[in-house]
């Protein structure tokens, strides 16, 4: 399972709607090689079901995960911080067991 903050959901939210994206725009989030720590996080929307994918429903937010993703994802929570120290949107990943100072990247 993966969750949602409040912050995280009313951002996804605003950043649908200044896209001009319609609510069949899910969030997909997935992990592919690369990083300072060997695995980043990849973050955006997809109106696409593909047949492999895991679907994820919180707080109103629909998120898509591939099977390979899921393994390193699961228990996650995604958040998002703003501000004048902001990182923008962050992933609090019970599986990690380092991760980069910028929080883009990680390893398990």
């Amino acid at each position: 399972m993966i969750t949602v903050t409040d912050n995280a959901k009313n951002q996804i939210f605003e950043l649908r709607k200044q896209e001009g994206k319609t609510d069949n725009h899910n969030i997909r989030v997935a992990v592919e090689g690369g990083g300072c720590s060997g695995l980043m996080y990849d973050l955006l929307f997809d109106a696409e079901v593909k047949e492999k994918d895991e679907i994820f429903e919180d707080k109103g937010i629909k998120i898509l995960v591939d099977r390979k993703s899921l393994l390193y994802l699961l228990g996650t929570t995604l958040d998002f911080s703003g501000g004048l120290n902001g990182k923008g949107f962050q992933f609090v990943n019970p599986n990690a067991s380092r991760t980069c100072g910028c929080g883009e990247s990680f390893s398990v």
